[in-house]
């Protein structure tokens, strides 16, 4: 008897896992929890379950800025402010000598986020949608990009074939967007930025070149694209290195008359442009305001005095 009990809570176990439902369900007996015997002599499996509604709550919601996880903290109301001025993962609390469960789900999606964010691609459908056409660095594909930083700041023959063909030359200002490192940030800013980006210098009377796409992009490579359209200002607007607190955070290069091997204090750079940070639109409209000094004070990077 205690056998056919266990072998009738593992079916009752299985079936239940399995969302199997109305197979010759019988009432549970009181003192065993299990089906009773049908009249028909067969065995008859209850398969009364609780079925969960499958919702599970998205840990990437939280906003961690809100979190306090402290048990018993002896003035928790004021570190809970501070907390507010600064995303970072702290009072999370600890289960024993490991993190809590939220806070360890909450890295582990931030850290996927960011992952996907380096190595995924922009959506053609959103380049196209943005009216840009797409070049590439002399990189061909994710992993040499990754392993040949100096490849990415170097343009293929076809880039530079198409580059001479489609594009004005010896623009005011050659603004173009790259992946960079993150192709999220792309796509969750450049919608903003860049229509505000070119409104803010049509507003200032400046005319801007011919926009495109460069796939597998390094800041340096915004030098020969200088060299080889003659533009006086150039503009990048590239995807950064993404974090744990956000994979969207943006940035603008820029630059006056360019040259390849020039040093990195020539450039000058807004960076951290994301919902949470710097916003899209208030970004764009800032660069326009900053490429305008360039222009008229005929020089960028640590030589740029703000206006």
């Amino acid at each position: 008897m205690i056998e056919q009990n266990a072998l009738r809570e593992i079916i009752e176990q299985v079936l239940g896992e399995m969302n199997v439902s109305g197979m010759n369900a019988a009432p549970k007996t009181a003192q065993t929890g299990v089906a009773a015997p049908s009249t028909s002599g067969s065995v008859a499996v209850a398969t009364k379950t609780t079925i969960d509604d499958g919702f599970i709550p998205d840990v990437t919601d939280v906003d961690i800025r809100k979190q306090y996880l402290v048990e018993n903290p002896v003035n928790g109301p004021a570190y809970a402010e501070l907390k507010l001025h600064a995303p970072c993962r702290l009072a999370i609390g600890k289960a024993g000598a490991r993190y809590k469960t939220d806070p360890m789900l909450q890295f582990r999606a931030a850290h996927s986020a960011a992952q996907d964010a380096v190595f995924s691609a922009v959506d053609t459908a959103f380049l196209e949608k943005m009216g840009f056409f797409t070049i590439q660095t002399m990189c061909d594909n994710k992993d040499i990009f990754l392993t040949r930083p100096d490849l990415g700041r170097r343009l293929n023959e076809e880039a530079i074939k198409t580059l001479n063909e489609k594009c004005t030359k010896n623009p005011k200002v050659q603004i173009y967007v790259s992946d960079g490192l993150s192709s999220a940030a792309v796509a969750a800013n450049v919608a903003d930025v860049y229509p505000s980006l070119v409104q803010g210098l049509k507003s200032y009377g400046i005319e801007v070149g011919t926009p495109f796409f460069l796939e597998y992009g390094r800041v340096g490579a915004m030098d020969q694209i200088t060299e080889l359209l003659g533009a006086e200002v150039t503009c990048v607007l590239i995807g950064e290195r993404p974090g744990l607190i956000t994979a969207e955070s943006m940035s603008a290069y820029m630059t006056y008359k360019g040259t390849v091997g020039m040093p990195e204090a020539r450039r000058n750079v807004i960076s951290n442009i994301h919902k949470d940070g710097t916003p899209p639109v208030e970004a764009g409209a800032h660069i326009a305001e900053v490429l305008k000094s360039m222009l008229d004070q005929k020089t960028s990077g640590t030589e740029l005095v703000k206006a």
